[in-house]
């Protein structure tokens, strides 16, 4: 059986088209979850939306399942990330600005919904994904750790809070995005991935992340792949579709 699992697409269409299109080059993909975090923060938000919808309901939905993010939770009930306070003036002038950035962007996304686009979002916000995999077990799949789509799990999370993060889920393999960092760690009982980020990498810029899981006579083999996309590309469109952040989501982009 053959996995792939792509997260944080975040309105990068062109990096979601890398990423189906090398999906469809290593071919004999049995099964396909996508992570969440699909629309905010990039160009196409609801061009990937619609995307994602039309490969979830292909084939009655068996082959291709979705789960929502933190950002599309922002889209639907207008909550916003949290943030330390500012420890002096500098500090709170960077906070300022930040929120400002992240607000106009995420009201922008929401104004290209449409009231079916935000139904589906609705319909896919707070789940998670399982799977019994026969000779291996139970692989779950969440956006950022089990039943939170918020906390981060890093590669360097002490060893004991990230095993904990498992504590009331059966299975033996995790899989997540939310960091946008690539991730394959032991933790003991648990084997922890991240897939990394499609639309918005933060480990290797300009390199669209997924995961293809190959289970074969109760072993699995993980590829964390890698696709090129064009970073500039990417940006210029940012500012030819009236995006409102430019300089803020490109400085996030090139890192």
């Amino acid at each position: 059986m053959r996995l792939a699992i792509l997260s944080d697409i975040h309105g990068n269409l062109t990096a979601l088209e890398a990423v189906l299109a090398d999906m469809e080059k290593v071919g004999g993909i049995d099964l396909t979850w996508c992570l969440g975090d699909i629309s905010a923060f990039g160009p196409r938000p609801v061009e990937c939306l619609r995307q994602v919808k039309a490969l979830s309901e292909a084939n009655e939905g068996k082959t291709f399942k979705v789960i929502g993010g933190n950002t599309d939770r922002y889209l639907l009930t207008g909550e916003r990330p949290k943030f330390p306070f500012p420890a002096d003036e500098a500090g709170l002038v960077k906070f300022k600005s930040e929120w400002h950035s992240i607000n106009d962007a995420l009201l922008w996304a929401v104004d290209q919904l449409s009231f079916e686009d935000y139904g589906f979002l609705k319909k896919i916000n707070g789940q998670e994904l399982s799977k019994k995999v026969d000779g291996y077990g139970y692989v779950i799949g969440y956006h950022a750790i089990p039943g939170n789509d918020e906390t981060t799990l890093f590669p360097d999370t002490p060893e004991n809070e990230a095993a904990d993060f498992f504590l009331d889920r059966e299975g033996w393999m995790g899989v997540g995005g939310h960091t946008h960092i690539q991730m394959d760690r032991d933790l003991g009982r648990w084997r922890a991935i991240n897939v990394g980020s499609v639309g918005a990498p933060m480990d290797v810029k300009g390199q669209a992340g997924w995961g293809l899981f190959t289970f074969e006579n109760g072993q699995v083999q993980v590829d964390l792949r890698r696709v090129p996309f064009d970073l500039e590309t990417i940006i210029a469109e940012l500012g030819s579709v009236g995006y409102p952040a430019v300089d803020w989501t490109a400085g996030r982009l090139r890192g």
